[in-house]
Parts: structure tokens; sequence; C-alpha cells
């Protein structure tokens, strides 16, 4: 199995400088040989080396630095005066394979991996002085020339450069292996659900728009027993669209907060200048009944709003409980159900609103924002048009893609069984990662974990090798945490990758 990591231990630069001395001294006489049979390179103290292995060995290499100058800016003065609108910069050296491994695979895994990295670090573009003897290489790369040649014989090198567009449309770029997502949003698509995308296009005011539409609403109304209303956006602006709704009631509510969807509740909430009181549990804990009933009580509440799923956390949270407890009290529930609505089945019978979206859950690209609803809702008249619910009552009033929409519908007609297979993945997740550091685990389609020092160096590393995990929104870093969702639709394969990954990860660091 070949991965990719950053270079960080003694043993690693120890064969960093066998492979630099195999390919630029023995196989490029750019420096003398020595006894040592080892080279280390004169910027080694600034370098970044990413490294490619085969399990445990290290047969591929790159290095990167941005501390000035550079080998080419010595040979050919500053770079910025060949390259005026370079942008932030750094410079690729040292790029070698073993002979044996010069298949291709390892090229394209470490060309990913650096340009991954490149982009993290807010790099523009990258310099190199490319060896005549690889020019097609980097080229594949998306490297130019920018200079004249420098040097001599078979040590001649070409200065060139790479931007992240050259990059994007270049072979290595184009020949990438898919990555493997575990992303609870947005989600990537299988063949029947991007096939409409591809179809021509058809208008909204059409009769066969109208007919996909009814039938979407009407499988919507089945899984959720609520009038669902369609708008063209994302899940926050379905949440806006439902606030809208409470700024036309003038009354006080209460906002529950115990995670991150519930802090971006709040701050929407702020935002419309509502009147509200905020209930906030720590992260990860239940709301209390008691504590709810007795805010609502204290500051007749005439609503409550609260996010459903909290998958910040792993909490599902029981609305249904509020829900009696708000028809006790005579209130309003109005829920935020983007994360939770296709995960899990539930009936909105007793919630004044609730919000939804096309990707997520079911499967599909994201776009459709719904926002459930069982009372007559009528225009206001100093809402803004697009976040006004009483204008799509009853029909399309603003321009929505068929190609979304039709996805939407097949990914919808999944259901009810896709319910469980959701659960049959989850199960499948929480037997391959019972020795991890979990957090919270019952969550329908995702799974959080506690980055510690050991799984922070396996996240970079599963990054740079082509897998994604969820661990780089700001509330996941902030608390340390990452996370593993089931809903992408080549999930159970990409799992027995990861897994096998991870193995060979721990065994790696392990010795």
């Amino acid at each position: 199995m070949y991965w990719c990591k950053i270079a960080g231990t003694e043993a690693e630069f120890k064969a960093i400088a066998r492979l630099n001395y195999e390919t630029f001294v023995e196989e490029i006489p750019q420096h003398e040989k020595n006894a040592a049979g080892r080279r280390v390179d004169s910027f080694h103290e600034q370098n970044t080396y990413l490294i490619v292995l085969a399990e445990a060995e290290i047969v591929g290499m790159i290095a990167l630095r941005s501390e000035r100058p550079f080998s080419l800016d010595l040979k050919i003065g500053k770079v910025e005066d060949h390259l005026p609108d370079i942008g932030k910069v750094c410079e690729i050296r040292l790029l070698a394979v073993q002979k044996a491994h010069r298949n291709g695979r390892v090229f394209f895994l470490l060309a990913r991996a650096l340009s991954d990295f490149c982009c993290e670090e807010g790099y523009d573009s990258a310099v190199i002085s490319g060896t005549t003897r690889e020019l097609k290489l980097y080229g594949q790369l998306g490297f130019r020339q920018f200079a004249e040649p420098v040097g001599k014989g078979d040590a001649l090198f070409v200065p060139m450069v790479t931007t992240r567009k050259q990059y994007g449309q270049s072979v290595a770029a184009r020949l990438q292996t898919r990555k493997k997502t575990f992303f609870p949003g947005p989600v990537q698509l299988n063949k029947e659900l991007a096939n409409p995308f591809g179809e021509e296009v058809v208008s909204h005011r059409s009769a066969a728009f109208q007919a996909v539409f009814d039938e979407a609403k009407e499988q919507l109304q089945k899984l959720a027993s609520a009038k669902p209303h369609f708008l063209f956006g994302s899940g926050t602006l379905a949440n806006e669209a439902m606030m809208a709704q409470l700024a036309q009631l003038k009354t006080r509510g209460l906002v529950l907060v115990n995670g991150e969807f519930g802090r971006r509740l709040k701050e929407q909430a702020k935002r419309w200048q509502l009147d509200f009181d905020i209930l906030e549990e720590p992260w990860g804990e239940s709301f209390s009944l008691g504590k709810i009933e007795q805010a609502m009580l204290q500051n007749s509440t005439d609503w409550v709003l609260m996010a459903h799923g909290e998958t910040s956390t792993g909490i599902l949270n029981n609305f249904e409980a509020v829900a009696e407890l708000c028809q006790k009290q005579k209130a309003k529930l109005c829920l935020d159900c983007v994360s939770s609505f296709g995960a899990v089945p539930f009936s909105l019978q007793n919630v004044w609103l609730a919000t939804a979206v096309s990707g997520k859950a079911v499967g599909t690209m994201s776009g459709v924002a719904i926002v459930f609803s069982h009372h007559e809702i009528k225009p206001g008249e100093f809402l803004p048009a697009y976040l006004d619910l009483g204008l799509y009552a009853d029909e399309i009033p603003f321009t929505l893609s068929y190609g979304l929409l039709k996805s939407f519908d097949q990914a919808l007609r999944a259901y009810p069984e896709r319910y469980l297979l959701l659960q049959e993945r989850l199960n499948l997740l929480k037997r391959k990662t019972k020795d991890w550091p979990v957090i919270a685990g019952d969550f329908p389609t995702v799974m959080t974990f506690q980055s510690d020092k050991r799984f922070s160096g396996f996240l970079q590393a599963a990054q740079l090798s082509g897998f994604e995990l969820h661990a780089k929104s700001g509330y996941l870093r902030e608390h340390e945490l990452f996370q593993i969702s089931c809903i992408q639709p080549q999930f159970e394969n990409d799992l027995e990758l990861l897994m096998k990954f991870h193995k060979t990860y721990e065994t790696y660091i392990a010795t």
C-alpha cells in the first residue's frame, strides 16, 4: 500500500538522505560521491519533506521551502524579476522516486499530496529547477519554463513555474485517483443521481417540471408528515426563511443551544433582532426538560427554536419531548433538521416549522432548501421576497434547477429503505472503530472522535494519502475532534481502505 506523510523522524531523514544520494549523486551527477552513500541537502533544516511509503519503506519524496533566497534565486536572480505576479511562492526541490517504484502511482500520489499541502499553506505558485531529463514529468505537473536554462552537461536545469490554475489543468490533476471522502456533506453523487444534471434544461414553468415537483413534494410529505416549501439554496437559507416567519410573530421565544448548530441558530436569531432568551447546555449534553419548562414559564415563551441533529457533538436532540412540552405551554416549536432529515425517520406532526436540505443524509447535491409547516403561511408585506414562505405556498415563484430537483426526487425514492442502509453503515463503522477514542457514536450518520496526539498525525497523513475525514471545521479544531460520516455512496469500500491505511500507519509509527 502506498501512502504519504510529512517526514519528521530521524530515521525518515536518514532514508531521505539515502534516496537523495541515489538520485542526485549516482543517477544525476549533480554532486560528488562520498563513502557514506548519503547526501543531506544544503537547505535541509528549512525543507518540508513529503514522502511516499510502500508500507514502511520510503520510496519517493519531494521537498518544499519558502525561506529566501531560493536555490533558484541564487542561479538566476530573484524569481519575482521574471515573474512579477507570482504571489505567495514556494520552491519545490528534490523530486525523487526509487527506480523500482516508478510506476506512476507514486508520482501521482506525491503530486496530489503536494498540491493539497500547498493549498493548505496558501501558496499561489511554486518554482523548480527542472532537470532536462524530466521535463515531460514536470510538464505533467503543470510546470512551464520561465527563464533560460542554467548549469551545464548532465547538470543542466530549467527554471520552471506552476500555479494553482496550471496544476488544476495538468495531466497529474486529471489522472488523480478519486479521494475517499467521509464528510457529513456535501455528498458525492452516484451515477443515477448525477445523470439528471446532464439532461436537457427544463423550464420551472413547464408541465414536466411541475410533475417532478409534485412528486418530490408528495414524497417529502409522506416522510415528514408536514407540507414542504421549496427554496433554492443551502440549509442556512431554509433557516433564514424560518427566522423570517418568527419575526412576523413579534413575540418572545427561547433558543436552545448545546452545540455548534444551536449556536448558529442563536446568531441568526440575533441578526433578525428576534426577542428571545437562551438556554445553553455544555456541548454534547442533552437538554433538561425541567430547565426548558422553567425558562418558558418565567419568560412567557411563545416559540422554541432548536437543532434536532447536532452533528458537531453527535447528539440527536429529543425534539418529540420538547414538542409535547410546547403543546402543553401552547408554544410553537421550530426545528433545524438539516442534518437529521433523511438520516432517521421522524414525524413533524407537532412541529410548527422545520428545515431540511437535499444534500447530507438524503444523498444528493445540496441546493434544494426545504421548510416544513402545517399551518397556512401568507405573504409578508415587508419580508424579502426570496425569504417569504407565503410566496412559495402553492407555486414555484422563482427559478429552480430541474436537474437538481429531479436528482432530489430520485434520491427520495430510496426511502424508507435508506434508513436501514444508513443504520447498517453506522453499525459497521462502530465495529471497525471500536478501539478509537470515540466521543459520540449514536448519531444516525456520523461518529465523532477525539483528535489526540496519535490521531492528529494520522489525520494529516490520511489527508495527504487521499482520505478526507471531517476535521477542518473551526468548531472541530477548537474542540480537537474529527468525524467520519457514512452518507457517501461508496462508504463500505472506502471504509475498508481507510481501516487498511490506519493499520499500516499504526504499525509504522509503532516501529
